[in-house]
């Protein structure tokens, strides 16, 4: 087989290379000759030779340098018998059956031999090298056998040996420019061919991508230790040489690798020190991950030899992650379920879903009660589901088939006699086309797209409204979030007759550049000059909100009818098609919206006909600190009155810092007490557990500020994003806090929750809610009585919260 480092170094000390040849040198070899010793003219000239070998893996090579040395004494790289002879011997049990793979014509064996252990297998692929061996040994050590046989492609029945002892052979192959494939055929033949209890020795200088594969092979089912062997007194720096033992257990539970020595003990300092330190805790960090039940992904290898018990055997209730791939075209991150009993009667005892990268963030699929529910559902005794990520964006489904269905086949519980086929299911995006309209990455909020889509299906109450063959949606993507589409627009020919639109296209004839550029856009938006419907709302959590407003629909009415304005804020701009609607549809509402970003503030104009007036502004300002603003002017202007002193003020007036907070584009007067506050801005911080809003945003104090800041009769509406049950009842107890009475309206299809509270001690009844909701249908002036009726709808799902 493959002659180790240990036996290159011999064949170079006897035969150094004339000059008329100078072959390139390898550079990482060169590099250990070089540390190993002090390199001479001599040890230049062994380099040049080994040089010469070019490709490692073959046997024509090794064979023509085993021919150039002839039988003259090895040199032994690593360790010298004397030096080895300790700590290996104590590793060995009574007449054990031995291994020696990659021998090349190292004096190892033979030292074993002439130690009492009898029972020695050497292998090599040059058969120069084993014919020069056999008859070195044949009269002196009868009982030696050598074969012939590549180390990665071994020719022996499994369990055939106690131990194997490897001294340099995985190093050899561990070349980083070859990369692990070869050393792992090789340790796989090892575990394949070492009986239970049986121990595989490996000497090696411990490089980490060395270390790397032989921990993650020996993982389950094995105990490992790792010992250094001892080095002659000697001024010349060297390579410490190491010796990693492992041993092959009946259980599988893991076990922490175990060292003799310490940073202190060790004889070498420097990067190999601490290179091997470093890799055995990370090591024993993982092995420690894994007992103790953390969520880690295992490889199929591991499974198969007990990670996670018999995984030919049911077991319902069972989860864990794993990575497929490797040798396949393709790697993958699955989850594999086993089906409760209660889910049956199963349809298939095994099958697989397919999950795309654009739906692998939704909660049905990242979370485990959401898998749970896709299990149900699949009617499968086994689920594996796959959960594709960018690397398979540019992959036919017909590909990835082909390319799971051998990996999957290994996870199916049983044998399956009946030959039923493993179905494959999938979870479509829903999405039949897709052009990206516009790409920006913006400093606050990271990259931001502007797509346009058509869905497989859509909302039957709008495909009433509109019947086109194929409606197109345009939507926001804040990518931060795992691809979270912040805000989702109708695209109708509708869209450009309304005022809004003849506004924008008056402010755009007054700048060239705009207007090219407007003409630019939408001749790349779609074929049939679409803009954006205002008139509509696609996202079902701001059908929630607007449906909320029941809640203070006697109030609304009442400010209505005097001719009197609603105020409200709405923290977080997105695409502005919120503030857009309630503009539209309550003319009698005041709107002032608040966004941090000015690069989102700048999309909504040019990309979803979002425009300001006298009753529609835009402040670009922290939202926390305008809403403080706002509680302190209107906490200003109630001791004024109280003192009944025109300039009279008993409060700090708002320092430079806070005013700037309030600036914006356009001039306007922060105003006093509120009707109506909305957030709706989503969380950078994925570590909160929320995907809406920032964790400072449910903070008690905030939600004080929030109900000083409202009037009397005042709403405040959140948009509550989290798979966490835990988080969003936290939310609400703090928000019970601070309000009198708490509503809450959970989106049947989507994570979102949107609560409510009342500021007013007397609170609504629900038996008044279709009256209200009437009330509220009346405020709505809206062109088409569907849309209207669909928000009306939403109220009737409304609860509160005791």
């Amino acid at each position: 087989m493959y002659v180790p480092c240990a036996f290159l170094y011999s064949i170079l000390l006897q035969h150094p290379l004339k000059d008329k040849a100078k072959p390139q040198i390898n550079p990482a070899l060169t590099t250990r000759l070089q540390r190993s010793r002090k390199m001479g003219k001599k040890e230049e000239q062994l380099a040049e030779l080994l040089g010469t070998l070019g490709d490692f893996t073959s046997k024509e090579n090794w064979d023509k340098f085993f021919t150039i040395r002839g039988t003259d004494d090895a040199f032994e790289w690593y360790a010298e018998w004397s030096e080895l002879r300790n700590p290996l011997l104590s590793h060995l049990p009574p007449q054990p059956q031995i291994l020696v793979p990659g021998c090349g014509s190292s004096r190892l064996s033979e030292h074993l031999y002439d130690a009492g252990f009898n029972s020695i297998t050497n292998i090599d692929f040059s058969k120069v090298a084993i014919s020069d061996c056999l008859r070195r040994n044949v009269r002196h050590r009868p009982d030696m056998r050598w074969r012939v046989m590549d180390m990665t492609a071994m020719q022996f029945e499994d369990e055939a040996f106690d131990v194997v002892v490897d001294k340099g052979g995985l190093d050899a192959l561990m070349e980083p420019e070859l990369g692990p494939k070869l050393g792992t055929q090789y340790l796989s033949e090892v575990r394949r061919v070492l009986k239970s209890g049986g121990k595989f020795i490996c000497l090696t200088l411990a490089e980490s991508h060395v270390l790397a594969l032989i921990f993650s092979k020996f993982r389950f089912g094995w105990k490992m230790g790792i010992h250094a062997i001892p080095q002659k007194p000697s001024s010349k720096p060297s390579l410490q040489a190491f010796m990693v033992v492992a041993e092959k257990q009946v259980s599988s539970v893991l076990q922490e690798i175990t060292s003799s020595f310490n940073d202190s003990s060790l004889a070498l300092k420097g990067s190999q020190a601490c290179g091997l330190l470093e890799a055995v805790e990370k090591e024993n960090q993982i092995r420690r991950d894994y007992s103790t039940g953390s969520d880690v992904l295992y490889s199929l290898e591991e499974l198969q030899l007990g990670a996670r018990g018999d995984l030919t055997k049911l077991c319902p209730g069972h989860r864990f992650q794993l990575t497929l791939g490797g040798d396949s075209r393709f790697s993958y991150r699955a989850v594999v379920l086993d089906a409760q009993e209660s889910s049956g009667p199963f349809a298939y005892h095994c099958g697989v879903f397919i999950v795309p990268k654009t739906r692998a963030h939704e909660w049905l699929f990242s979370s485990e009660e959401g898998q749970w529910m896709v299990v149900e559902s699949s009617k499968a005794a086994r689920l594996v589901m796959v959960l594709l990520d960018a690397s398979h964006v540019s992959c036919s489904m017909d590909d990835i088939q082909k390319d799971l269905s051998p990996l999957v086949k290994q996870l199916a519980p049983g044998k399956d006699d009946s030959g039923a086929q493993i179905p494959f299911m999938m979870a479509s995006d829903g999405i039949k086309q897709r052009n990206i309209v516009h790409q920006v990455t913006s400093t606050i909020t990271g990259p931001v797209i502007v797509e346009d889509v058509i869905y497989e299906n859509v909302d039957g109450d709008i495909s009433r409204i509109l019947p086109s063959r194929d409606l197109t949606f345009r939507r926001l993507v804040f990518q931060r979030s795992e691809g979270l589409v912040q805000s989702e627009a109708l695209l109708s020919e509708e869209g450009s007759n309304n005022k809004v639109g003849e506004t924008e296209r008056k402010k755009t004839n007054s700048s060239s550049k705009s207007k090219r550029r407007g003409i630019q856009r939408r001749s790349g938006e779609t074929s049939h000059q679409l803009k954006v419907y205002h008139g509509y709302l696609a996202s079902s959590y701001h059908t929630g909100i607007l449906s909320g407003l029941m809640l203070i629909s006697s109030y609304l009415e009442s400010m209505a009818s005097t001719q009197k304005s609603v105020k409200a804020v709405v923290i977080g701009l997105g695409a502005g098609l919120l503030p857009m609607f309630l503009h539209r549809c309550m003319p009698f509402m005041h709107t002032e919206v608040v966004e941090l970003d000015p690069v989102v503030l700048k999309l909504a104009k040019e990309y979803f006909s979002f425009v300001e007036d006298d009753h529609l502004q835009v402040h670009i300002a922290d939202g926390i600190q305008f809403v403080r603003n706002v509680a302190n002017s209107a906490a200003a202007d109630e001791i004024s009155a109280v003192q009944e002193k025109e300039g009279a003020h008993c409060y700090t007036e708002p320092t430079s810092s806070n005013r700037s907070c309030l600036e914006s584009h356009v001039e306007g007067k922060v105003p006093s007490k509120v009707d109506i506050v909305i957030i709706d801005v989503d969380s950078a911080d994925s570590s909160s557990g929320m995907t809406c809003p920032a964790a400072d945003f449910v903070q008690e104090t905030f939600l004080q500020t929030v109900k000083d800041a409202l009037s009397g009769k005042g709403l405040f509406i959140i948009n509550l994003v989290s798979r966490s049950q835990a988080i969003k009842d936290t939310v609400i107890s703090r928000m019970k806090v601070v309000f009198s009475h708490l509503f809450c309206l959970q989106l049947e299809e989507d994570v979102n929750e949107v609560i409510f509270g009342l500021c007013s001690a007397s609170c609504i009844k629900e038996d008044s809610f279709p009256e209200a909701a009437l009330q509220l249908e009346k405020l709505l002036k809206l062109e088409h009585p569907e849309i209207s009726q669909s928000i009306i709808n939403t109220t009737k799902k409304l609860r509160q919260l005791k």
